[in-house]
């Protein structure tokens, strides 16, 4: 490696490290539903929405930069591509600006306009295609006409973090933890997109030899509840229209045996969540804490019904602001999902 070229490196790691020691924790939330409760349950949220960038992404972002800046992908002057539905754009679009470097985001065009618009504000370029499986060889192919790097959160993110601790996101739940009246959860919740978040907390728990399962609610359209039972990795499908989460092709990242339980979830259940939880938080959460939430519920009802007692953890992924004009809109969600009024009365009845 010529010297300018480590003196740039060893400049950009340390920007990165600089600004991560500028941040604090994320905080967790205990949510407390006296229908659980009084039956020994106990439902706690990591509120990854305080990142500077609004959503758990950022934390991904920090992850994926580090890591292809220490394998020599990334360079002075390199353009960073990705494919992204959103909120990893939006983060890894920060991390771009503040080590100087140009960012171009694949989304499929029924991105929120409130992401494109974030992304833009750190100064990246979006480049907006019509189906969601056209974004992986979009993003190859801009890669190579740029000469810059695609950074493949779909296929790094299950390896960019350090599993065994090192302040990643399983060992600060645990840390948060120590002090609750069941400090070891029952489950941990957590939806996937790309699979890193769920691949990082299940190799945690384990390594850790914790009693802990992790639960991967996924919503209807996406691949990945068919792939974890049949383990056909060639499996195709239409895709989530909850954004963020689920996908249409089986993904690198995401590792099936990691994860103990699949949930199919609804679209109208995962937006009824998402409105009951905004209104139980006096804040918006966005859809895929919606669908968190329904896991939790699902699970919390299951352990009532056993007579077992426990805690429950999940993720607020992302604020709600994002999704104004469409998942809390209640005439997009009537055009593009149905009504959600019957799911909204399933959960009243499953709080009771």
């Amino acid at each position: 490696m010529n010297i300018a070229r480590s003196s740039w490196l060893n400049t950009a790691i340390a920007l990165i490290e600089a600004d991560y020691q500028r941040s604090a924790d994320t905080h967790l939330i205990a949510l407390p539903l006296p229908g659980f409760a009084a039956a020994g349950i106990d439902l706690y949220l990591k509120d990854e929405s305080t990142h500077p960038t609004g959503s758990l992404k950022h934390r991904l972002a920090r992850s994926l930069f580090l890591y292809a800046l220490c394998n020599g992908w990334l360079h002075e002057g390199s353009t960073v591509v990705e494919a992204s539905s959103g909120s990893t754009a939006v983060s890894e679009a920060y991390f771009a600006r503040l080590l100087g470097l140009p960012f171009i985001a694949i989304m499929p065009c029924g991105t929120s306009a409130e992401k494109i618009a974030q992304i833009s504000f750190y100064g990246g370029r979006c480049h907006l295609v019509e189906n969601a499986t056209q974004v992986y060889d979009e993003a190859i192919a801009l890669a190579r006409q740029t000469q810059g790097h695609y950074m493949d959160q779909f296929t790094y993110a299950e390896r960019a973090t350090d599993w065994r601790g090192n302040n990643n996101i399983a060992q600060s739940m645990f840390s948060q933890m120590e002090r609750e009246r069941f400090p070891i959860p029952r489950w941990i919740v957590v939806g996937a997109g790309t699979g890193g978040t769920s691949a990082t907390i299940g190799r945690y728990v384990r390594y850790q030899r914790h009693a802990t399962q992790v639960c991967v609610p996924d919503p209807r359209g996406s691949v990945f509840g068919d792939y974890h039972r049949s383990g056909d990795a060639t499996l195709t499908g239409p895709g989530s229209r909850i954004e963020g989460i689920g996908r249409p092709r089986v993904e690198a990242s995401f590792i099936r045996t990691l994860v103990d339980r699949m949930m199919v979830v609804e679209d109208l259940d995962s937006v009824a969540a998402m409105l009951m939880l905004s209104d139980l938080l006096g804040r918006k959460v966005g859809p895929s804490t919606g669908t968190n939430f329904v896991g939790m519920l699902t699970l919390a009802s299951e352990m009532r019904e056993r007579g077992q007692q426990g805690s429950i953890l999940s993720l607020l992924c992302d604020a709600g602001e994002r999704y104004l004009p469409s998942y809390h809109d209640a005439a997009w969600v009537q055009l593009h999902l149905g009504d959600c009024a019957p799911a909204l009365e399933r959960l009243r009845q499953q709080l009771a």
